[in-house]
């Protein structure tokens, strides 16, 4: 995948949240009401799952991955957590499988630069998976713990 480093990388990666919630919101339009486990699916396309981790009354944090079993040893990958920020209309990634935490992988915040590539690596993967998505045209259907346990 091509890479993108432009000069004024914070005001890009703000405007890359924003552009990511909007994506977010057009590939699953009621996500922000969302209480547990949405599944999409798309013609010829593994299912899409988005897990919602944590809800406050300002953020909301998700998980999205594609599942590649469909047993009951789902593989589950990528596996990014974003925090949807509710009042700036934000969408940050925070981690994926194989990246830790920003706070865990960085402990000095004197190392703002390096802070800040990572987190547009991140940000700037979840907008090219989106765009993905979007083109699949993904269709969700809710999932609750009773549905599930019918399903089993």
């Amino acid at each position: 995948m091509s890479y993108l480093n432009p000069v004024n990388k914070s005001f890009c990666l703000e405007q890359m949240c924003a552009s990511n919630y909007q994506k977010l919101l057009k590939l699953m339009p009621e996500l922000l009401v969302l209480k547990d486990v949405a599944i999409g699916v798309a013609l010829n396309n593994l299912p899409l799952h988005i897990t919602v981790i944590e809800n406050t009354p300002y953020t909301m944090m998700i998980e999205l991955n594609h599942c590649f079993n469909q047993s009951k040893d789902e593989y589950l990958q990528p596996a990014v957590k974003i925090r949807l920020y509710l009042d700036a209309k934000l969408a940050e990634v925070m981690s994926d499988q194989a990246h830790s935490p920003i706070a865990r992988a960085f402990k000095d915040k004197g190392l703002s630069k390096d802070i800040m590539n990572y987190k547009w690596r991140l940000n700037y993967f979840l907008q090219k998976w989106l765009d993905h998505c979007l083109k699949k045209d993904y269709q969700f259907s809710v999932m609750t713990e009773c549905s599930a346990l019918i399903v089993s």
